[in-house]
């Protein structure tokens, strides 16, 4: 990532906050996994824009992170590459520079292949892959110029493994793993780093709708016996995102409790 504008660490013995002066933008930050990373950033000192498609929902949301001088909300549909590219120019502006990229933005369309739609491939492939793919070029344009920035991609333990009923979601979530090792060899020189977490089973409204026997029988595949929390994958995004991993790009990592190793 290389020397950051703010940074953390200690001080005399004072620890300093990881992001302290840093600004991050955060695809589908309104809800889930996005929002545990916003919080966990702001935390962190962050300054947090938070992207997603519905702008009242996420003005609600920065609004309770802490209002206009710590949150931001953008309306943005990262299949739109002029919504994104909008996107990261009002983080600049905002937040004075753009120090962390999350490409968070997800949507399910379940079904096997038999009965699965062509709409519902395209718009699952449109929202994971094209759209971390505008994000990651929105944002590697700003870093490059400043020589610095951590990117991280959402990937899933289902690009890893594939699920059944999830054909669209499954080649979506791997051709993330593709594209940040790819992007992160094209940005490595120019010290911007790009990597991506693979979560597991994490415990979510989504999951949470699941028929008890089914939730029962993933949670049994899982060593350490349990789901995961989202504030647990917003811990590795922090992880990632500060000077922490100032030497890893390229890499996923697997937060899954030990399921499907």
């Amino acid at each position: 990532m290389g020397p950051s504008r703010g940074g953390g660490g200690t001080r005399r013995g004072v620890r300093v906050s990881l992001l302290a002066n840093q600004t991050a933008v955060v695809t589908g930050g309104a809800q889930g996994l996005g929002l545990a990373i916003a919080k966990r950033f702001v935390a962190e000192g962050a300054k947090v824009v938070l992207a997603d498609i519905n702008l009242e929902a996420t003005e609600e949301v920065a609004r309770g992170l802490g209002g206009p001088d710590v949150a931001k909300a953008v309306r943005c549909d990262v299949t739109s590459a002029a919504d994104v590219d909008a996107l990261v120019a009002a983080a600049v502006e905002w937040g004075g520079g753009l120090d962390v990229m999350v490409n968070n933005a997800g949507i399910t369309r379940d079904a096997t292949m038999r009965k699965m739609t062509e709409e519902q491939f395209d718009q699952v492939i449109a929202v994971h892959l094209k759209g971390t793919w505008n994000g990651l070029r929105a944002a590697g344009a700003v870093m490059r110029e400043a020589k610095r920035g951590s990117i991280v991609n959402m990937s899933s333990i289902s690009g890893k493994v594939g699920m059944i009923g999830q054909t669209n979601y499954s080649a979506a979530k791997a051709g993330i793993v593709g594209m940040t090792k790819a992007a992160s060899k094209e940005l490595a020189y120019l010290g911007v780093r790009v990597n991506a977490i693979q979560p597991g089973l994490i415990r979510s409204a989504m999951t949470e709708a699941m028929p008890q026997r089914i939730w029962d029988s993933k949670v049994a595949e899982v060593p350490l016996g349990r789901a995961g929390e989202p504030d647990e994958i917003a811990n590795v995004a922090l992880f990632l995102a500060s000077d922490m991993s100032s030497y890893m790009t390229g890499t996923v990592l697997e937060v899954t409790g030990g399921r499907h190793l």
